[in-house]
């Protein structure tokens, strides 16, 4: 009997310190001055060439090709929000000989918008690493933001020649970090 008493004694209090709690006018116009700035960091792009592959029927050839779909800008929250992007492009040459890359973006029509253009010595024994990052603000953002496909041409300088049975690779490997304002 004492201890159903003293439940209910201790159930009134508990009751009557909820009820009595203190409470402030909150202020829903703080969500107005709102901005967050969040940065997103993707993988670009990868290619992995061998040098054979700059080998067609016998004969050297540059080798051209291109990324069908590059509309990372079609959500026009994404597009507003977008404040700059930085592209960084990582080349590793194991192949005898020297390249230049030029990557291409493309708008809707196939038409080239902008150059990234890039070079990269030829292997003499050790690995060459060449690293190239872009930055994208103001009137380049807004190419970049009209930007529909991606291509890549490759061209190689005159060298020792190549045949199906040449060693080593061209590898690309590259990354877009991403600074949004959302307001």
């Amino acid at each position: 009997m004492k201890l159903y008493r003293l439940h209910k004694i201790l159930l009134t209090l508990l009751l009557a310190i909820f009820f009595s709690s203190c409470s402030s006018d909150l202020d829903f116009n703080q969500v107005n001055n709102l901005k967050i700035e969040p940065v997103v960091v993707a993988n670009l792009s990868y290619f992995d060439l061998p040098a054979n592959a700059f080998v067609e029927n016998g004969i050297e050839s540059d080798v051209a090709f291109q990324a069908l779909d590059f509309d990372l800008f079609r959500d026009k929250y994404f597009r507003s929000y977008l404040q700059r992007a930085d592209f960084s492009f990582e080349m590793t040459n194991t192949i005898n000989r020297a390249f230049r890359l030029n990557i291409i973006l493309f708008n809707q029509n196939d038409q080239p918008l902008y150059t990234i253009p890039f070079s990269v010595p030829a292997y003499a024994g050790n690995a060459v690493v060449v690293s190239k990052t872009d930055i994208f603000e103001g009137v380049k953002l807004d190419l970049l933001k009209s930007s529909k496909k991606m291509g890549f041409l490759i061209v190689m300088a005159s060298g020792p020649v190549l045949n199906e049975n040449s060693v080593g690779s061209l590898k690309m490997r590259s990354s877009a970090t991403v600074y949004l304002t959302i307001e």
